[in-house]
C-alpha cells in the first residue's frame, strides 16, 4: 500500500481505515491502480475526496454511504462497450464500487488507463 506524500490525503486515508475497512480496501486498491498506470500522478483532497491529476485533473475517489465512487472527469470520452460507467452528465462518468471485487469486475484499470492516455 502506497503512503501519500500529501499529508491531507494521508490523514483522509487513515480516517477511512479507522472507520470502514471495506471502503478502505477499495480505496487503496483503486489508488494502487492509478499509480501503477502513471507513477507521476499527483493527489490532493478536494470536494471531500481524493482528486488525481497529471497536467489536469482526471478523476477522483469519493467515499459515499454505501460505496466508493470513482469519478472520471472526461468519462464521456471513454470506450465503454459493456456500459459499466454510470452518469448522464455532459462530461463526468463514475463507477460505484461496493465491494473489493467490483474494482476488477468494473474494470477500474481499463478506465484509468484510458483517462491517463487522454491527458
Amino acid at each position: 500500500m502506497r503512503k501519500s506524500i500529501n499529508n491531507h490525503v494521508q490523514e483522509f486515508i487513515n480516517d477511512i481505515q479507522m472507520s470502514d475497512l471495506d471502503k478502505f480496501e477499495i480505496l487503496m486498491k483503486s489508488r494502487d491502480i492509478v499509480f501503477s498506470c502513471n507513477p507521476k500522478t499527483q493527489e490532493r483532497i478536494m470536494y471531500g475526496g481524493i482528486m488525481f491529476s497529471l497536467a489536469n485533473d482526471f478523476g477522483g475517489l469519493f467515499i459515499r454511504k454505501k460505496h466508493v465512487s470513482f469519478e472520471f472527469v472526461t468519462g464521456f470520452l471513454m470506450k465503454d462497450p459493456d456500459r459499466i460507467l454510470e452518469g448522464t452528465g455532459k462530461f463526468r462518468r463514475h463507477l460505484k464500487l461496493r465491494t473489493l471485487k467490483d474494482v476488477e469486475d468494473k474494470k477500474v484499470m481499463n478506465f484509468v488507463e484510458q483517462t491517463v492516455k487522454v491527458l
